[in-house]
């Protein structure tokens, strides 16, 4: 077993309660049979339009989330049934970063107990030390001392990014769950905070799973890359050949809503998401309804994860040719 974070066949599904007029109970799956691996100091991208099970996995991971199926190992160790005191060592070594960091704060705290209560809660350290290393940790994520008497509210978004990632490294973690982090921000803020997390990585030789919907942010600091959709993996592998040569055509469609400077062509949206998510077809391919390459065999049959290349899998019965994995126009 290979240490730092496998997770094998991973899957959450959820009770919907009876709607008016229906008497049973309705399951949704939110994620399918989900398994990659992740390594000390390397990032897996997760990417996909709302809905596909983002978010999700990211909490299932860190054990926030029921799951249903599946098992989640850290250093070899499985953490799956692991509950309360026994789990609690692991949870300091796996930290999340919200999407939101004024909304996972508490607007009454000052930076200052922001920073400090992890370092309370899983040290027990004594005031001073808390706030020297309060100080130490602004300063690494590039804030200085003046941040800790301010609250939420009297900082920018992008400082608050810097103090929620100053949070999540109190407790000295080896895995870090990036939830959208740079969701929100203007570009040059984008930058910095993606700059910053290259640093720490470096620095740290700390592992990440970086969610969003954004394969630009992705291919800048992913290492590998797993594409979602509808709670499905569509393809995982090298972020680099899977952005440069795609397999999937719903990885090729999240390439061509990629702004393209060369064309003028101004960004796509995948406006159809929140439909998608609700039309999942009960049989055959996830995505074939919205696949130009879809044949009868797709309709029908869920195709199984392959190898593709040596490096990669594809969920696709009829995976793109080499000439044609490019950005479609």
């Amino acid at each position: 077993m290979m240490s730092g974070l496998q997770v094998e066949n991973l899957t959450v599904e959820y009770v919907k309660r009876p709607r008016l007029g229906h008497k049973e109970e309705r399951r949704h799956t939110a994620l399918a049979d989900i398994s990659f691996s992740l390594s000390g100091g390397k990032t897996l991208g997760i990417v996909g339009e709302s809905g596909c099970g983002k978010t999700t996995l990211g909490h299932a991971v860190l054990q926030m989330t029921p799951i249903s199926q599946g098992r989640i190992f850290w250093d070899g160790i499985e953490i799956t049934a692991l509950k309360g005191a026994a789990l609690r060592p692991f949870r300091r070594q796996m930290q999340l970063v919200f999407q939101d960091p004024f909304e996972a704060m508490n607007p009454r705290m000052t930076v200052d107990r922001i920073v400090s209560e992890p370092l309370h809660l899983a040290f027990g350290m004594a005031r001073v030390a808390r706030q020297r290393k309060a100080i130490e940790l602004l300063r690494r994520v590039g804030l200085d001392e003046a941040a800790l008497s301010r609250h939420p509210r009297q900082l920018s978004g992008g400082q608050r990014q810097r103090v929620a990632l100053a949070r999540a490294l109190a407790t000295e973690p080896r895995l870090l769950v990036l939830d959208e982090p740079t969701s929100g921000l203007d570009v040059s803020l984008q930058a910095r905070i993606l700059n910053l997390l290259r640093d720490l990585q470096a620095e740290k030789g700390l592992s990440y799973l970086f969610i969003s919907h954004d394969l630009s942010a992705i291919s800048y600091v992913a290492h590998c890359t797993l594409v979602l959709f509808g709670g499905h993996m569509m393809e995982q592998g090298p972020t680099t050949a899977l952005i440069e040569s795609p397999a999937h055509p719903y990885t090729a469609s999240l390439l061509a809503a990629l702004p393209n400077p060369t064309s003028g062509r101004d960004m796509k949206t995948l406006s159809s998401a929140i439909s998608r998510a609700s039309h999942i077809p009960s049989m055959g391919c996830v995505y074939c309804p919205w696949c130009h390459h879809a044949q009868s065999r797709c309709h029908l049959d869920s195709p199984e994860p392959t190898v593709l290349d040596g490096e990669r899998l594809v969920a696709c019965h009829y995976p793109l040719p080499d000439k044609a994995r490019q950005r479609e126009p």
